[in-house]
């Protein structure tokens, strides 16, 4: 199963979609790729969007362009949600989602859909989790009935929870304890926040997953697995009316049950910069610069300083060649093999704006620290010209064109903007803002937000590499999805 980096995916994922034209998704985050379209994007109509009677949200896009189909069941659950002492737990009970119910036996759902001729796979982010199938659409109904079912009766013996939770902790040390920048990218969410829970890895703390019991897995589920906290969405070669007889039948059987209360977390400001060095072998070192930045929690907040914040990004690192690329990595004075830029937008906890950068041979991570600010003191200084801004918005306008193509696509873009609880026509209307950013607006928020007291540093200082280690444990094969 899938865990999304938290500075690509879990403070930004409705931007990720609204812009995908200007946003890589992590390698281990990409989904399956829906068949590209043949005909234009403009003759699907619109989203359709229903509540059943237990309280959980149904949406369907109809896209007739190829027959097929797509079924997502969004949960308004993530690491976020949990607790000192079992962090991980949202990711591995999205593991354990794929263990079996009282009608369907351990790895039987995902050979059902194969047989079917479809692709499926899970994903566990900071604010949600999600579960996905694309199918011809004519078994649209085998997949509906099978997701309802686990959602509603997942249950296994404790021997699957024992076998799963070791293919988690190898998959730890896949992508983050054998991965020197991920490690950096830890510590640095860590230092960073004090009081949100985005302070802690999505995939969790090693201990944690090695005390991590099966009753705290069922927990979590009987907690926050409710209809009332997840969402349904179908897009693709479908009919809305059939879309809800099925809906209704399979997810309106499971009982209603409360969403538990949650309680805020304000994260106190920050007085000062911070900084953290991490030592570990690697081939070279590494900058991460992350700035505190205001959330956005109202798309209609025209005057909201995230709007000029997100151009600001795309103007530093938002195509190629943009001003990072030109300024750090080209020509006879480059310092950088790589620099990059982030704006966090929406999401269900505090937001930051990421600028980093991989030293050339003979420049230091300090060097390049320097010429990332100095980029953006730049447009403090100088702003940004007409031609520069009309760019990237360019670019925007055509990915809201281009990401219709996929209908994995659409059904990931609504799905995310109901965990974040933005309306069906979300995208539209955030492009449209970001469209009526000016350059003043731009240069306004590059003075105003980049100073030392919302600073945290990062650098990763590369050791020696070490010799190579066997692992007391092999991930069966298949397992690590």
């Amino acid at each position: 199963m899938k865990h999304l980096s938290p500075r690509r995916a879990a403070s930004g994922a409705v931007l990720a979609l609204a812009l995908s034209a200007l946003w890589t998704v992590p390698a281990q985050a990409q989904s399956t790729p829906a068949p590209a379209a043949s005909t234009p994007a403009a003759a699907a109509p619109g989203p359709q969007q229903f509540t059943l009677a237990n309280g959980m949200t149904v949406i369907v896009q109809t896209d007739r362009r190829s027959p097929t189909a797509v079924q997502m069941v969004w949960v308004r659950v993530g690491s976020m949600d949990e607790v000192d002492g079992t962090t991980g737990v949202a990711h591995v009970l999205e593991h354990m989602l794929f263990k079996g119910t009282k009608s369907v036996p351990a790895g039987e759902f995902s050979r059902r859909v194969a047989a079917l001729g479809g692709q499926e796979n899970a994903f566990t982010m900071r604010d949600a989790t999600g579960y996905y199938q694309q199918i011809p659409v004519g078994s649209l109904e085998q997949v509906m009935k099978l997701e309802s079912d686990r959602f509603a009766n997942n249950q296994w013996p404790d021997d699957e929870f024992k076998r799963e939770i070791e293919v988690v902790k190898e998959e730890r040390r896949l992508r983050t304890d054998d991965q020197p920048r991920a490690l950096l990218g830890e510590q640095q969410s860590a230092a960073v926040f004090t009081a949100s829970p985005y302070r802690r890895p999505v995939v969790g703390w090693m201990s944690d997953l090695e005390s991590m019991t099966p009753a705290d897995a069922r927990a979590f589920f009987q907690r926050w697995y409710v209809p009332a906290n997840a969402v349904l969405v179908v897009a693709g070669d479908v009919d809305v009316a059939r879309v809800r007889a099925l809906a209704e039948k399979y997810y309106g059987s499971i009982p209603a049950r409360a969403v538990p209360e949650r309680k805020p977390r304000t994260e106190p400001a920050q007085r000062g910069i911070r900084r953290l060095e991490f030592k570990a072998p690697a081939e070279q070192a590494y900058v991460s610069l992350a700035f505190r930045v205001p959330q956005l929690t109202n798309i209609d907040d025209a005057n909201s300083d995230a709007w000029a914040l997100v151009v600001l990004s795309a103007v530093l690192d938002g195509y190629a060649g943009a001003r990072l690329d030109r300024a750090l990595t080209q020509g006879p004075g480059r310092v950088a093999d790589s620099a990059g830029a982030y704006a966090g937008f929406i999401g269900r906890g505090p937001q930051l704006f990421m600028l980093d950068g991989v030293p050339a041979a003979g420049k230091t991570a300090e060097t390049v620290e320097a010429a990332l600010r100095a980029q953006v003191a730049r447009v403090a200084k100088e702003g940004v010209g007409e031609a520069e801004l009309a760019r990237v918005k360019t670019q925007w306008v055509a990915s809201e064109t281009y990401k219709r193509d996929s209908v994995m696509a659409q059904a990931r873009e609504l799905g995310s903007n109901w965990i974040q609880g933005l309306p069906l026509d979300a995208s539209e209307r955030i492009v449209a803002r970001l469209q009526a950013v000016t350059a003043a607006q731009v240069q306004a928020v590059a003075a105003k937000y980049f100073g030392d007291d919302q600073l945290t540093v990062a650098t990763l200082r590369p050791l020696p590499p070490e010799p190579k280690r066997g692992r007391g444990f092999a991930a069966p094969a298949g397992e690590m999805r």
